[in-house]
């Protein structure tokens, strides 16, 4: 491939990534309560008599929504919200498009296991700075550096 044809990539630093799943993470919960508030009429789970489904009345639709918004746009553009915000995107280990499959693992690790993925990828992670379920999707994210005249840029690794 030609160097005029293509822009850099790196892969994208953690902080990069916690800022883009921080900018999904607001744009889906207002969503999420806008949609609570609109079925129930209320944001109060104080009709529900245990606290542990009160919390899990919130929690499960939310994280399905998360999860269903993540394959979307992640398999359709490799870009949510965040990712778009941030110059990042998501490709498969070879830089390519990532496949359905790996997608879907992905995101089920960020939708329902987020805390585990996280610190189990942090002290488990290799140079890729893969998630566990980046890993067994084998996806990664990285930052796409538009670069018109590339042979008058340098990259290196964040």
């Amino acid at each position: 491939m030609n160097s005029d044809t293509y822009s850099k990539i790196i892969i994208a630093k953690w902080t990069d990534r916690f800022l883009a799943w921080l900018i999904d993470f607001i744009v889906i919960s207002m969503i999420s309560t806008l949609v609570i508030f609109a079925l129930f009429g209320t944001l109060d789970y104080g009709f529900i008599d245990n606290s542990f489904w009160a919390e899990s009345m919130q929690y499960i639709p939310t994280s399905v929504l998360f999860f269903i918004y993540w394959v979307i746009l992640e398999y359709k553009t490799g870009q949510t919200i965040g990712k778009k915000i941030l110059n990042l995107k998501v490709t498969n280990v070879y830089g390519n498009k990532p496949n359905l499959k790996g997608i879907i693992i992905s995101s089920f690790g960020k939708s329902f296991l987020l805390p585990i993925d996280v610190l189990f990828g942090l002290f488990l992670t290799n140079k890729n700075r893969q998630r566990v379920f980046n890993k067994l999707g084998n996806t990664l994210i990285i930052k796409i550096k538009d670069v018109n005249n590339i042979s008058d840029t340098n990259y290196t690794k964040d």
